[in-house]
């Protein structure tokens, strides 16, 4: 197995749960490891470098990937793409929504991340859809959850309120040629600007030129769908929550138009000793003016998780 040399970085491949995960791995090789999970249809690549640097001047490797169907990890086209407006519909009328594959399996991905890369337990900071797959393995696997830092994501509770209309047509808006490159940019810089940071907006050229990194590195539409509707035929996350064990730290922005701040109180609420930090200003994105305080945030959250003693699961 490959593993990152001292203070360098590496792209490897690694199996897991049937599939390959493209994982990078930076900083020591024998420091505690951060485990960072990206949300829907997001790569590795998202993680800015501004956030992850303190994490490993602090001395922890940060191990990211990008999830199934996403990035350069195992497509799942094999699988068909899920009629999303059926979809929507079904789980508007609190039916079933089937779906190719759930939560719980993203989860089990993750896990077995983990185990290829011999790693008994990490701290898992994990945003959006991330932070609902952190929620699964931090309440199953607890004894493999170091501390868990929960960003800008949900329990899925039915009572809670639900993207603004804008923020919704951004996310289910198509390039008018998906095959063009400039159309797929356009899109997703779009959706980002949409549901962005109101008060901390990123410099159009820069967003322009970060999106284009991601499309051009990969770009997967059916994929996303395909983690769309993961999202809703998981459900309600609400009853899994109080089995989180591990020191949880919930950042929402108050401005977040696609998961709105009810649904970070509400996580604090459920799991057990959470702290919970709303962030002014901040909607549903990593601008830079805040990558500073949100890695302070982590940081701080970590260093204090690994001084309390391991509680046995």
């Amino acid at each position: 197995m490959q593993v990152a040399p001292h203070n360098e970085t590496v792209e490897i491949r690694v199996r897991s749960n049937g599939l390959t995960l493209c994982a990078r791995i930076e900083g020591p090789t024998q420091a505690p490891p951060i485990l960072l999970i990206m949300g829907l249809g997001m790569q590795l690549v998202a993680w800015p470098e501004p956030f992850r640097a303190p994490l490993i001047a602090a001395g922890f490797r940060v191990v990211s990937f990008d999830n199934r169907d996403s990035g350069l990890s195992t497509p799942m086209d094999h699988l068909g793409t899920p009629d999303l407006f059926w979809a929507s519909l079904r789980y508007s009328l609190r039916m079933k929504v089937n779906a190719p594959y759930r939560l719980e399996d993203m989860a089990a991905d993750t896990l077995g991340l983990l185990d290829a890369l011999e790693l008994e337990r990490a701290h898992v900071v994990a945003v959006s859809m991330g932070g609902m797959i952190g929620q699964i393995l931090a309440a199953v696997h607890p004894e493999r959850v170091a501390s868990f830092s929960c960003l800008m994501s949900s329990s899925g509770s039915r009572q809670l309120p639900g993207p603004t209309l804008a923020a919704r047509a951004a996310l289910l808006r198509r390039p008018r040629n998906p095959r063009n490159v400039e159309n797929a940019i356009d899109t997703l810089e779009h959706l980002m600007r949409v549901i962005g940071s109101p008060r901390y907006p990123t410099e159009p050229a820069e967003l322009r030129a970060q999106v284009a990194g991601w499309v051009r590195r990969a770009y997967r539409p059916a994929g996303t769908i395909r983690q769309l509707v993961a999202i809703a035929a998981s459900g309600d996350r609400s009853g899994l929550l109080s089995q989180v064990r591990a020191p949880t730290l919930v950042v929402h922005g108050l401005l977040d138009p696609l998961i709105p701040v009810a649904a970070g109180r509400d996580l604090a609420r459920r799991i057990p000793g959470a702290r919970l930090e709303v962030i002014e200003g901040m909607g549903h994105d990593l601008p830079p003016a805040l990558l500073p305080q949100l890695a302070e945030l982590v940081l701080e959250h970590v260093v204090q998780s690994s001084t309390r003693p391991h509680e046995e699961a």
